[in-house]
C-alpha cells in the first residue's frame, strides 16, 4: 500500500450534548477539558431546536476537535472503555464513525469529579486518506473516488489499528 493509500484519522470531535441552558453547561466545558486537555467551546442550539421547545443560540452543550496524534491517543482511551468492542452499524457510507460512552468515569485514569457527576460523551470520528485534503482545495471540495474511505475499508482500519471488535 502506498502512503496516499493509507486511512488515518483526520478528526475526532468529541461532544456533550446537555439539552438545557445553565450549570449543566459549564460542567460539560469541565469535563471535555478535563478529559482531552484541550479547550472546549459551547455548542448553539439552531433553529431546529424549534422543533424541541428551545430557541436557536442558546448554549446547549459543549464540544472539543482534536487531530492527528491527539484524535489516535483519545480514541485508543475510548476503545479501553467499551472494552474494544463497537457496534457494525454505526459505520456511514463515507467511512465516518460515533462511538458513545456512558459515563466518563468508564475512560481509563479518570476519576469521579462530585462537581460534575455522572455525564457520558459522543466522538464522531472522520477518517481520510493522505492528501485528502490538498485534493479539496485544489479542485473545489470534491474528493476523487479513489481518495474515499469507503465503510468496508473504516471498518478493517479501526480493527487493525484499534484491535476493536465489531459487533
Amino acid at each position: 500500500m502506498s502512503e496516499m493509500e493509507e486511512i488515518g484519522v483526520e478528526k475526532a470531535v468529541v461532544n456533550i450534548g446537555v439539552g438545557d441552558v445553565g450549570e449543566d453547561v459549564e460542567k460539560a466545558v469541565d469535563l471535555l477539558e478535563t478529559l482531552t486537555g484541550e479547550q472546549a467551546v459551547k455548542t448553539e442550539s439552531t433553529d431546529a431546536a424549534q422543533g424541541f421547545g428551545k430557541r436557536a443560540g442558546l448554549n446547549l452543550g459543549a464540544k472539543v476537535t482534536l487531530r492527528g496524534e491527539k484524535a489516535e491517543e483519545f480514541l485508543e482511551r475510548v476503545f479501553d472503555a467499551k472494552n474494544h468492542e463497537m457496534d457494525d452499524g454505526v459505520f456511514d457510507t463515507q467511512g465516518n464513525f460515533s462511538v458513545g460512552v456512558g459515563e466518563y468515569i468508564d475512560m481509563p485514569d479518570a476519576r469521579y469529579n462530585p462537581d460534575i457527576g455522572m455525564e457520558g460523551f459522543d466522538v464522531a470520528v472522520v477518517l481520510e486518506r493522505a492528501g485528502s485534503r490538498l485534493k479539496r482545495r485544489k479542485e473545489g471540495g470534491e474528493v476523487g473516488k479513489d481518495q474515499k474511505v469507503s465503510e468496508e475499508e473504516a471498518k478493517e482500519f479501526v480493527k487493525e489499528r484499534f484491535g476493536v471488535e465489531l459487533v
